[in-house]
């Protein structure tokens, strides 16, 4: 570490980015910065940037990565190739959850599976918009055509592997397929745990997927029409590029990992970088995952959504989740060095 380098680092000079934009800052820290880094697993972390680091086409990382294949020590491998870099945009920090959900379905129509999973068809793939969620589910303009890819026997659970985007469903011979975001009719997403608490059913802080779920299944017809708020309606395709039983594929077109993938906005983040949670809440955490995914609603330097796994348990894990925190990207040295001001070099 040059002693220049080392000064700054002990004055905790906090400086702008000279790329980034006017009100992101960035610290540079040290590992000794991080609350529990000593305690991690580092070697499933490491597992875990392998699987994407390929990808990553920068010299620096491309050297990082051919050291990642066969580093005896995954805890030095971090410290000695990256440094820590805190980012920051002036928003509060927040971590939230997503999981992907698993549905009861069928590849042809029963009496118990009767709600289609669509492929999307190739007018709404030419349209700006398409038809509104209510016109899809009421019209017949999808009966007949050849574009349902299974059957699933719950609409909720349906409604909300839309929200997802990506799911597994689970076939009647114990196999399983798995479905990709395939499009959409183009119309904005409306909350309907934002419409709940706009008719008063619910405060702002009672309102969960589980939630939400519950009062739909207790008020059936209410509840399809409160389902139908919101207009927005997504397609599937089929995703056969990795087994069922892996975990879904992330927006670097690789299988992301239960608790060790977080989902983050990669205009402050790079995919593929590892990043330090030190979130708080009731179960705080203290875990290196790593950038392999990305959001409509990840937005900002200190955001993160964690992936929790397959399946209701890790449904309901990530659906409680809303804490504050702050995350730390590692980048490679020369990288973090580069983002300091010319000035102060």
């Amino acid at each position: 570490m040059t002693r220049w380098f080392r000064a700054l680092l002990c004055a905790g000079f906090v400086i702008t980015g000279a790329k980034a934009m006017s009100e992101t800052t960035i610290s540079v820290l040290d590992f000794s910065d991080l609350k529990g880094w000593a305690e991690d697993d580092h070697a499933a972390a490491l597992e875990t940037f392998r699987n994407t680091c390929g990808i990553l086409r920068a010299p620096d990382w491309r050297a990082i990565c051919r050291a990642a294949k066969d580093f005896p020590d995954p805890k030095k491998f971090f410290e000695l190739l990256f440094r820590p870099v805190l980012i920051e945009d002036g928003e509060k920090p927040l971590f939230t959850g997503y999981f992907e959900p698993e549905l009861d379905g069928s590849l042809t129509p029963t009496s118990r599976y009767r709600y289609p999973v669509y492929r999307m068809p190739p007018e709404a793939s030419r349209s700006h918009t398409w038809l509104s969620r209510r016109e899809i589910e009421t019209s017949g303009a999808m009966e007949g055509r050849g574009l349902e890819l299974a059957w699933v026997d719950d609409p909720v659970e349906l409604f909300f592997l839309q929200i997802q985007g990506s799911g597994r469903i689970h076939l009647p011979d114990g196999g399983y397929i798995r479905v990709g975001y395939g499009g959409s009719n183009g119309h904005d997403y409306r909350s309907i745990g934002v419409e709940l608490v706009r008719r008063g059913i619910y405060s702002a802080h009672q309102v969960s997927a589980q939630v939400i779920k519950n009062w739909v299944r207790r008020n059936p017809v209410e509840g399809q029409e409160l389902l139908r708020h919101n207009d927005s309606y997504v397609f599937f395709r089929k995703v056969t590029k990795v087994p069922a039983h892996k975990g879904p594929i992330g927006a670097m077109n690789r299988s992301v990992s239960a608790m060790r993938t977080i989902a983050v906005d990669p205009k402050y983040t790079p995919l593929g970088a590892p990043v330090w949670i030190e979130k708080q809440g009731k179960t705080p955490m203290r875990r290196l995952m790593v950038a392999q995914d990305t959001g409509s609603a990840i937005k900002g330097a200190q955001r993160a959504d964690i992936f929790f796994g397959t399946g209701d348990d890790a449904g309901r894990a990530a659906g409680h989740l809303k804490d504050d925190g702050r995350m730390i990207v590692l980048l490679p040295i020369q990288r973090a060095f580069a983002m300091l001001p010319e000035a102060i070099l």
